[in-house]
């Protein structure tokens, strides 16, 4: 059942100074052991792609319309045939529960609050029925084939029977990738399902009491409850060997297509190839994703290929993005160049590792505010309004695209 937010953890993200979701990032680094932390806060190998993600949006520039007044922003936006109040979604993070015992559940619970939806990943550790129970809006799930098809095929039907909206696909994952940050840390070891694992960072550990005594009261030692297999829930120890066994490609979309039955969504999607692919799969939406810059690192930043690849889908399917989003102004710039929403990852997750739900409200309330601001600024009174010429591109960014314009689409007319 779902605590409802305590009196500390609301004055703990409602003290003044949090103004924006960096000021999360600090509070839950205080407030969570460094090996949990850098799980959540970390990337790939060098981190080169972690490092881009935020920055990027900054090399975007605004062109505002001035002399214009509204006094309301409309905000709402159509997705996947979903009516949400914003813009933006909750975006799937897994081993949320880690961050804090609500984990999926107070997310779930947050959007739903809030007109939004949220998205749970296979790799949590509350039971995917918990969440939908737990949300009045709609809620879509992240599918991945942990556990080959026949542990998919039971996860497709409790999300069927449960109600969830929509499957989020994700393609990005044929081997785990190096994460030097968790190697260093152990993070398989803490994870272990036996009590000596913990002993190694007992020092991180009686640092931060809170979250230890939340960790233990919650049953610590996590297990994914929406992978069951023979032998029971999957374990964290088994899940990069698991992800290399079952690699999804698009031939699985036919089987995935038939049994689920709704709408389906490609994540990952990092090529106007790719976008093409999803559309002759039949999927009604893609995810602009580099999977939080977690796999394969010194790849392009999302924001960088939002342009070719919402060129190249031309309508034909609903453009979503994820990767660096900080401010509701870094989700303005997003819809200016083509996609139809974002989905948060880090931003809410901060929120959620620093006091739980009201946290994810905090992170919430943040963007939402930061989006309107926008908006107003902008001249700007509705996202429908927002297009290409609300935004400055780089140089180089114009130079490519009229390099590339047309190729994607001839080369898929070829084929």
């Amino acid at each position: 059942m779902l605590k409802p937010i305590t009196r500390s953890e609301r004055r703990r993200v409602a003290f003044p100074k949090v103004l924006n979701v960096s000021d999360l990032r600090q509070i839950a680094e205080r407030r969570i052991p460094r090996v949990v932390f850098d799980y959540l806060d970390g990337g790939a190998d060098a981190e080169v792609t972690l490092e881009s993600a935020c920055r990027v949006y900054d090399t975007v520039l605004f062109r505002p319309r001035g002399a214009v007044a509204f006094p309301d922003c409309d905000l709402r936006v159509r997705v996947l045939g979903m009516d949400l109040e914003l813009p933006f979604l909750l975006g799937p993070v897994g081993s949320s529960r880690l961050f804090h015992p609500g984990g999926e559940v107070a997310a779930a619970h947050a959007a739903g609050e809030a007109g939004t939806t949220y998205i749970q990943s296979t790799l949590s550790g509350h039971r995917l029925e918990d969440s939908k129970a737990a949300t009045r809006g709609p809620m879509c799930y992240q599918l991945y084939l942990l556990g080959g098809r026949a542990a998919a095929e039971k996860s497709i039907e409790r999300c069927r029977n449960a109600g969830i909206h929509a499957l989020f696909v994700t393609i990005d994952t044929p081997v785990s990738g190096l994460r030097e940050r968790d190697f260093r840390n152990k993070i398989k070891q803490l994870l272990a399902r036996n009590v000596s694992s913990i002993v190694p960072f007992l020092s991180q550990f009686v640092t931060h009491p809170r979250w230890l005594l939340s960790y233990f009261a919650d049953g610590g030692l996590m297990q994914f409850p929406n992978v069951v297999l023979p032998s029971g829930p999957m374990e964290y120890a088994d899940v990069s060997v698991a992800l290399e066994q079952t690699v999804v490609t698009w031939k699985d979309l036919s089987w995935i297509r038939e049994l689920w039955g709704g709408p389906i969504v490609i994540k990952g999607v990092m090529t106007s190839d790719d976008a093409l692919r999803a559309i002759d799969a039949g999927a009604e939406g893609i995810v602009v994703s580099n999977h939080g810059a977690r796999q394969l690192d010194c790849v392009l930043p999302t924001l960088r290929v939002l342009p070719e690849i919402a060129r190249a889908a031309n309508g034909q399917i609903e453009v979503l993005l994820d990767g660096g989003i900080r401010r509701g102004s870094d989700v303005v710039k997003a819809l200016c160049l083509g996609a139809k929403a974002v989905l948060l990852g880090r931003a809410y997750a901060y929120g959620l590792a620093a006091a739980g739900e009201a946290g994810v409200v905090r992170a919430i309330e943040i963007l939402r505010g930061d989006v309107i601001r926008t908006l107003k600024l902008l001249g700007v009174g509705s996202l429908a309004e927002l297009n290409r010429s609300h935004v400055e591109l780089p140089w180089e960014w114009e130079r490519d695209a009229h390099a590339s314009q047309g190729r994607p689409l001839l080369d898929h007319l070829k084929s």
